[in-house]
């Protein structure tokens, strides 16, 4: 098995350049190789929102590289909006349903996101819940 560039997987450093993402992709199993960790760059548009979704089992780093975005869960009694602005850094645990929006109406939200598997998993939810114990008790 070969990356993009050829070169064999998993047994070398690996240079995905910019403008050379596999779609939101830069690193996953398919890109190079990566056994466990999944990045990417994501641009939301102005005035975007997410449909409400969880990452199953993988936790999600996310870093703000430009614009404003506003991540949305539950915390049992109501929503909770956390603002970003570049630079910034949230976490999102595993199986914790959450939104992405943007509600500039102008610039767009620019984030790098890493999970903890090789390749992006978005669970979609109709709504946003608190997580509850166990996880398995959901589905």
């Amino acid at each position: 098995m070969t990356s993009q560039d050829g070169a064999p997987l998993n047994n070398r450093v690996h240079h995905v350049r910019s403008g050379r993402l596999d779609g939101h992709a830069a690193i996953s199993g398919g890109t190079v190789g990566s056994r466990r960790l999944w990045m990417g760059l994501v641009e939301n548009p102005p005035l975007s929102s997410t449909d409400n979704h969880h990452h199953g089992d993988s936790e999600a780093g996310i870093y703000v590289v430009s614009g404003h975005p506003v991540f949305v869960f539950h915390d049992g009694t109501g929503e909770v909006r956390l603002s970003g602005a570049p630079g910034d850094f949230f976490l999102v645990p595993p199986f914790v349903p959450h939104r992405e929006e943007n509600p500039d109406p102008h610039e767009p939200a620019v984030v790098v996101i890493a999970r903890t598997t090789q390749e992006p998993v978005k669970v979609p939810v109709p709504e946003l819940y608190r997580l509850s114990e166990p996880a398995a008790d959901r589905p």
